[in-house]
């Protein structure tokens, strides 16, 4: 088993509550030891997922050059993330358009300008007194797909990792989910936005709340999408920073 692969199988066991896994004692140990009790075996903890001291400064070295997955063969520059390094708030996109392609930076295109107006906006009629840098953004995929197209599930397996990191040395208050692809990578579901929205959910005990994608209200026919997207922010910010 490769150590990708052990990485998967140990993630994949603990995201299911699993906390310690079994070995089977050695059958030459070179120092005595007590034999264990029938049908009882050595217990030995989980490694953790995450490095020790990691840092957001230590997951984009670890990135580099990224060629882990097809998404590299297209893309300018990877978008990494931005924002606050203690923000209480982050944003999960889907991942880089064009703009944020050319830029290096998360949400900066047409998508980005609404989100940022979202978060001001909503903030200052609520009486919070953040603006966007006051946040973190990222994006499940550091590479702009395609064509704009949504990543593949293996692209997203091979990004999850860092995503992951992110949020656990970040370890904000809250995250906000900005559309199905980044609701399906933290919560391992199926569900769409309209069944998940409105609703508080769990990524690691962090507080998730999954809202619709800017990209998708910039569309004229989606005026109760906003409204709904305006609450699902000033709910978010009012159990952030109240």
């Amino acid at each position: 088993m490769s150590p990708e692969q052990l990485r998967r199988y140990l993630n994949y066991y603990q995201d299911l509550g699993v906390k310690n896994i079994y070995r089977r004692a050695a059958p030459n140990p070179p120092q005595p030891a007590p034999a264990p009790m029938p049908g009882v075996l050595p217990i030995t903890e989980l490694p953790p997922l995450e490095p020790v001291g990691d840092t957001l400064a230590k997951i984009s070295g670890d990135i580099g050059d990224c060629r882990r997955c097809r998404l590299c063969e297209g893309r300018s520059k990877i978008v990494f993330g931005s924002g606050n390094e203690y923000a209480r708030l982050v944003f999960v996109g889907e991942g880089p358009g064009a703009d944020e392609d050319e830029q290096g930076l998360p949400f900066v295109g047409r998508a980005g300008q609404l989100l940022t107006q979202m978060i001001e906006n909503t903030a200052a009629k609520e009486g919070i007194p953040i603006r966007r840098s006051d946040v973190y953004i990222c994006n499940v995929v550091k590479c702009r797909p395609p064509e704009n197209r949504a990543p593949q599930p293996d692209e997203m397996e091979i990004c999850g990792q860092f995503l992951s990191r992110q949020l656990m040395v970040l370890h904000p208050r809250a995250i906000c989910a900005l559309g199905s692809t980044a609701a399906k990578a933290l919560l391992a579901t199926k569900d769409g936005v309209t069944r998940l929205r409105g609703h508080w959910h769990k990524w690691r005990n962090i507080p998730v709340m999954v809202t619709y994608h800017p990209s998708y209200l910039l569309r004229a026919y989606n005026q109760s999408a906003k409204r709904e997207a305006w609450e699902d922010l000033k709910t978010v910010l009012h159990f952030v920073y109240d």
